[in-house]
């Protein structure tokens, strides 16, 4: 079985994932996505917020337990399990992770253009230079760690004065998370698929693998991050959740040229909007460098030359981000659909990560528990149910 750090050692490492992984989820499209489902659903997308968390954890922790107690990444893990799904694999993450992360670069422009009125251009271009100077100190781990960690406070603590500011009608939101009035099949697809989806449930675990936290002496403490990661995003999704309902409760109307940015200012005018620079440039430069650490990561193990050279691969990938960014432009509409196609992605690696928990070659001895079988195939069923409804609905309207 494989042998890990100690866990005194491996704490913040531990939560440094964590936060790479809340913060790899809270990037533009999660604040774009959570704005247009509350304006659709209203207080009953506290219902769809309530189902995702849950379908999020049980996916979570399933993912990062098996890949650390096995110390093997995502791709590797496949290939053992199915060979050749591991490459198949990657392709999608790594795919899924560029659709992202040219909406982080995006959201890197907005934020910085409603705080200090730069060029969208300009502000992604200083932003994108930003997350590459990270990744050129030599222990680039650790300062991604605290980068994150940093930033993800300030997020929370910025959106909290919005919720105080737009006053929104509590007692509406958590009724209604539990009586729903509607239930929005796409929205739980693009919710779970914008936090556990595609790239984002394996940066977790993948960042502890760099920083050698396997093996099964380090599972309490993987169970702790993995769960903490989620409820840190969960956090951040009803607080912003309870801005734009209060927001909507007075009235005002969302913009859909850009509708996180609407909320901050309807909520505390233009001192909000320079709110919502801070934490739309917050949330979208840990994104950029979460997804584009995490693609690499799943690139790296299938050619040697991406091994050794991994950082310049990631910078490169960020600088691919920005190019395609600058020559296209990056719509809204995009950003609600990148957690889409994330939300296919999930149903399939969770399923082969769950496979591999029946191959003694790839686990060893380790024996996952019933309880988290049973829930982790009910995610991969839940999801593809509401893929299957969301495509029918795509093509049939």
């Amino acid at each position: 079985m494989t042998v890990g750090k100690p866990l005194r050692t491996s704490r913040p490492a531990i939560y440094g994932a964590a936060f790479l992984m809340a913060t790899s989820a809270v990037g533009p499209g999660f604040l774009t996505q959570t704005t247009v489902f509350t304006q659709q659903l209203l207080a009953s997308f506290g219902f769809v917020i309530l189902l995702s968390v849950v379908l999020d954890i049980f996916a979570q922790l399933n993912i990062w337990r098996i890949l650390t107690v096995t110390g093997k990444r995502g791709q590797d893990l496949a290939n053992e399990t199915i060979p050749g799904s591991g490459y198949v694999l990657a392709a999608f993450v790594a795919f899924g992770g560029l659709v992202f992360n040219i909406g982080n670069i995006a959201g890197c422009g907005l934020g910085l253009n409603a705080l200090f009125d730069l060029p969208v251009e300009i502000g992604a271009a200083i932003s994108a230079g930003a997350a590459i100077v990270l990744f050129l100190f030599k222990d680039a781990g650790r300062a991604m760690d605290i980068f994150v960690k940093i930033l993800g406070v300030l997020m929370l603590l910025l959106i909290v004065y919005v919720v105080y500011a737009s006053s929104p009608p509590l007692g509406d939101a958590v009724y209604h998370s539990f009586v729903p009035e509607r239930i929005d099949p796409k929205a739980i697809v693009t919710l779970v698929g914008g936090t556990v989806g595609g790239y984002i449930t394996f940066a977790g675990a993948h960042r502890l693998i760099d920083a050698g936290v396997i093996g099964i002496d380090n599972l309490a403490k993987v169970n702790r991050g993995a769960v903490s990661g989620i409820a840190l995003t969960a956090v951040i999704r009803v607080l912003l959740f309870l801005a734009v309902l209060g927001v909507i409760s007075m009235g005002a109307s969302i913009d859909i040229k850009n509708p996180p940015a609407s909320v901050f200012q309807n909520a505390a005018g233009t001192f909000g909007l320079r709110l919502f620079g801070v934490v739309m440039w917050a949330a979208a430069i840990t994104s950029v460098v979460g997804a584009a650490f995490t693609s690499m990561s799943f690139l790296k193990t299938l050619h040697t030359k991406i091994e050794q050279k991994n950082r310049y691969f990631v910078i490169g990938f960020i600088l691919i981000s920005l190019a395609i960014y600058l020559s296209v432009g990056q719509p809204v509409r995009l950003l609600v659909w990148a957690g889409t196609i994330n939300g296919f992605i999930l149903p399939i690696g969770l399923a082969i990560v769950l496979i591999a928990t029946h191959r003694s070659t790839v686990i060893d001895d380790y024996d996952h528990p019933f309880w988290l079988k049973a829930t982790g195939w009910g995610v991969v069923l839940i999801m593809l149910g509401f893929s299957v409804s969301t495509i029918w609905t795509m093509i049939f309207g």
